[in-house]
Order: C-alpha cells, then sequence, then structure tokens
C-alpha cells in the first residue's frame, strides 16, 4: 500500500455528475498493450513498465546505432566501440532503474517522469566523460556526445508518447483506479466533479463514505453511490472493488482512525491518498518531516531569483538568436504571403505587460485584417471566451492566410525578438493585456513575478479551447513550481501540440 498526498479544492454548489456519466467501470478488451482493462490495475501497471523497459532499451541501441554511423561513417575504429555501444543500454536502464523512473509513484500522470529521465541523461554523459578523462581512454568525443544526447531525447519522446497512448485508453473508461472518497458531503461532491472534467489523471470516484449524521440525504448532493458510514470505509472499499481510498480534510478522522484506516487497507493492498489544503504545488517543494511522530508537511518557497533565473536568461538569449537565425527564410516567406494575401503591414504590435507591470510591445506576424481592432467593439455580443478576453473561433476578421498562421502558430515567430531583447521568455506565463490586469485580484498578480512567454501550460494544455479561469490557473501553477527541466519540458510538449495545430483558433 502506498500512501501520498494530493490538492482539492473547497467545495461549492455547482452542478455535479451523476454516476450514469461516468465510463462504465467494469471489465472490457483494452487490446493487447493494457491487457483487461480495470478488473486488475496490477496487471496495466506491469505491462506499462514493461514496455517502458523496451522504450529505454530500444532508444539507446538506435542512439548508439546513430552515434556510429554519424562519427565514424566506414573510417576505422577500435573494437571496443562495439562493446561500449553493447553497454550504454544496460547502464542506461540501470540508471534510469537507480533514479527511480519506473517506480509507478512518478509515472502516469505529472512531469516528475520526464524530469528524472532528464537529470539521468545529464548524469551518464558527466560520469561517461569523467570516468573517459580518469582513464584517459581516447574516446570519441563525438560518438559520445551524439550517443548520450539522442539516448535521452528518444527515451523521453518514447515515454511522452506512452502517456499519451495511456490517455487515449483513460478516455475511453480503461486503465483507471477506482477511488473511494472519504469526506463531508460537499467536499466530495466538489472533488467528484474536478476529477470528472479530466480523465488523463486516471481516478475515477465510484463512490464515497461520509460521516453518519451526513448519510441521510447526502446522495442527492453527492451523486456518487454512498456506501456508509467514515468507520466501515475499508469494507466498504473492499465491497465496492476500489483500489483506492481518498481521504478529504475531514475532523472525524483523527490520526488514530486514519491510522487504522491504514492498517486495514494495507490488508488488501488499497492505496491511501490524503488530500491537503494545498493546490497547484509541486512535489519537490514539499517535505513531509516527523516532529514528535506527527507528519509536518515543510512548503519551500519558489525558486524565482539567483542563478537559476540567470541560467533561465542565458538559455533564452542564446536559443532565440540560434532560431531566429535558422528561420530567417520562414520569416521572408510568410512576410510575402501576407503581402499578397491582404496588402498592408506584416507585422502586428500590442502592447502587453511583462514582469513586475512593465510594459512591452509584442510582435506578432499580422492574422487580421487591419481594421480589426476598430470592429472589436461591434463584435463584442459574439464573443465565446468567458473572462475579459475577446475571441470567436470563425473570427470573420481573420484573413486566409492569418487562419493557416494561427493554426500552427507561426503568427507567434516574431515573439523570438522579443525574447532576445529580454522582454519575453521562452517559456512562461501568457503575456497579458492591460485591460486584463486592471481587472486581475490580488492572488493574480502573482503570475507578473515572471517574464512572459511564447509559449507555457496553457499552450501545451489547450491552447484557445481553455477558458480564462483555466488559463490564469495554469500560469500560476507554472510560477509557484518553476525550474529549468519543466520549461524543457514544457518546449517539447510545444512542438507536439503545434504540429498537431489543436487548440488554434
Amino acid at each position: 500500500m502506498t500512501a501520498t498526498g494530493m490538492t482539492a479544492g473547497n467545495a461549492d454548489t455547482q452542478d455535479i455528475p451523476k454516476i450514469s456519466d461516468y465510463p462504465d467501470v467494469g471489465d472490457r478488451d483494452l487490446g493487447d498493450i493494457w491487457g483487461r482493462g480495470q478488473a486488475d490495475r496490477w496487471v496495466w501497471e506491469a505491462r506499462y513498465v514493461k514496455l517502458l523497459l523496451v522504450v529505454d532499451f530500444g532508444a539507446t541501441l538506435v542512439a548508439t546505432l546513430a552515434a556510429f554511423v554519424l562519427r565514424f561513417q566506414g573510417a576505422a575504429y577500435a573494437d571496443w566501440y562495439l562493446v561500449l555501444s553493447a553497454l550504454i543500454p544496460l547502464l542506461w536502464v540501470g540508471l534510469l532503474a537507480l533514479t527511480h523512473a519506473y517506480e509507478r509513484r512518478v509515472l502516469f500522470v505529472g512531469g516528475e517522469e520526464y524530469q528524472r529521465v532528464l537529470r539521468a541523461g545529464v548524469r551518464l554523459t558527466v560520469g561517461m566523460a569523467l570516468v573517459s578523462y580518469v582513464a584517459k581512454a581516447d574516446l570519441a568525443r563525438g560518438y559520445l556526445l551524439i550517443a548520450l544526447v539522442l539516448t535521452t531525447v528518444l527515451s523521453l519522446s518514447g515515454r511522452v508518447v506512452l502517456r499519451k497512448i495511456l490517455h487515449r485508453a483513460r478516455r475511453k473508461g480503461a486503465c483507471m483506479h477506482r477511488v473511494l472518497v472519504l469526506g463531508h458531503a460537499p467536499a466530495v461532491a466538489q472533488l467528484t466533479r474536478q476529477l470528472h472534467r479530466r480523465y488523463h489523471h486516471g481516478l475515477q470516484v465510484i463512490g464515497a463514505c461520509l460521516p453518519a449524521d451526513q448519510l441521510a440525504g447526502a446522495s442527492h448532493l453527492v451523486e456518487v453511490p454512498v456506501f456508509g458510514a467514515l468507520g466501515a470505509a475499508a469494507n466498504s472499499a473492499a465491497a465496492a472493488g476500489a483500489d483506492t481510498v481518498m481521504v478529504l480534510s475531514c475532523p472525524e478522522l483523527d490520526g488514530p482512525m486514519l491510522r487504522r484506516l491504514a492498517w486495514e487497507l494495507e490488508r488488501d493492498d488499497i492505496d491511501l491518498i490524503v488530500s491537503s489544503a494545498l493546490v497547484d504545488t509541486a512535489g519537490d517543494r514539499i517535505t513531509v518531516r516527523p516532529v514528535d511522530g506527527l507528519p509536518m508537511m515543510h512548503v519551500e518557497h519558489p525558486r524565482l531569483s539567483g542563478g537559476r533565473r540567470l541560467i533561465k536568461s542565458v538559455f533564452d538569449v542564446s536559443v532565440s538568436a540560434l532560431l531566429l537565425v535558422l528561420v530567417a527564410p520562414v520569416f521572408l516567406a510568410i512576410a510575402l504571403i501576407i503581402k499578397l494575401d491582404t496588402g498592408g503591414p506584416v507585422f502586428f504590435r500590442q502592447v502587453r505587460v511583462a514582469r513586475g507591470g512593465e510594459m512591452f510591445r509584442m510582435v506578432k506576424f499580422r492574422t487580421m485584417h487591419t481594421d480589426a481592432e476598430a470592429r472589436v467593439a461591434a463584435m463584442r455580443e459574439q464573443n465565446e471566451f468567458s473572462g475579459v478576453l475577446f475571441k470567436i473561433r470563425d473570427d470573420p476578421r481573420v484573413t486566409r492566410s492569418g487562419r493557416w498562421l494561427r493554426r500552427y502558430s507561426l503568427d507567434e515567430l516574431p515573439q523570438l525578438i522579443n525574447v532576445l531583447l529580454g522582454e519575453m521568455s521562452l517559456v512562461g506565463p501568457r503575456p497579458p493585456l492591460p485591460s486584463e490586469v486592471e481587472q486581475y485580484p490580488q492572488d493574480m498578480r502573482r503570475r507578473l513575478v515572471v517574464k512572459p512567454g511564447m509559449t507555457g501550460l496553457w499552450q501545451v494544455s489547450g491552447r484557445s479551447d481553455l477558458s480564462w479561469e483555466d488559463s490564469i490557473r495554469l500560469d500560476l501553477r507554472y510560477v509557484e513550481n518553476w525550474s529549468f527541466t519543466v520549461d524543457l519540458v514544457i518546449l517539447m510538449r510545444t512542438a507536439m501540440v503545434v504540429l498537431r495545430g489543436a487548440g488554434a483558433y
């Protein structure tokens, strides 16, 4: 049995999905990859880990073969390079195991899995470089660099693909954890609604246990089966076929009662998740420290300054300068297309708010007719976006070339100039308009402590399909949990989202 922490929002009175809205949780055929559905979660979890091993081992074989071909290209080489090429896959899989990259507590959801793979790649590269230096081995640096960098990239890519396959299975109701929730009826109802919004987390609420004084008449609020009182939670979980019990903040469940519950769940190998009131806080900022037998949760402050900010700035300037050189022909082609399509200016400049509330002019390729700003007032009633933003899915102000540019986010390429000038970052919160910032409540101003980005969590989580509230929430999550590794993962995910053209209009 494992125990983890999770956040849950406060209860509200919004409509709660009925149990009939959920996919069937019985056995089903999920194909050769996942086996027999949710009847035994250990089956699909074990198969997932085996697939990861195959992906990582295969990625290393491909990487070493590519390095061998690219570096030597038919030239003479020492026989021990063949031995090294055979050892690298074993070293890579072993190092990933040592960094716990195959543990199910970091798999299936979140970015911790990808961060561990990146850290393993850096360690293997540095380690082999040190060994070759100390041993004074005449090792071709090009071979080593290509092999190890490509290994890391291919392993990450393979894991992203596997995660996508898992999400597709979960969209169909497969590979889900069956969750019994313990808590007060309003909190259970809120959590049920929150988990039902998205499928990728893999948590499916199948029922609840409530305090004894709330059992009467609670079903109309909770709208999932109520299996009984809190004291019978372990037996209820076994009877319901749950593999996870989630405990919300509840005074009736004190320390001794939770400990007894953990013992009882251990008997049936059922996981225990205890929620906290923390929202959007990354796991690496949380440390559980025992104080006289009490587990105290210590929350580190986000690191938004110092050396980490310097590394981010150097990375932004270096990459943006390189990309501007590489995409210069694309700039010229897009400029020509815009001129031939509608004439008028190629670029569109708009005042946005940067870090600390400073103003700057963000540059984009023009995708709308030149009178677009003047037509906003007349089209205000057609707004399809909640909050302060104005968006229309089939906006008549968008030009023919503009629709294509927006679909693949090519209109945002000139923002590389803003990044090079230090006004923006490659990854960060969405750059807001001054009119948006004027309406921010105090907590939303937190997103202004970092530079706005060309891409971010909002870009890889739905883009224009997100509500204003969701985009703000994702921006705050990024600010609170920023790291260089997170930036790299977001950049990789951005490439995949842009190629699909999903959520852009």
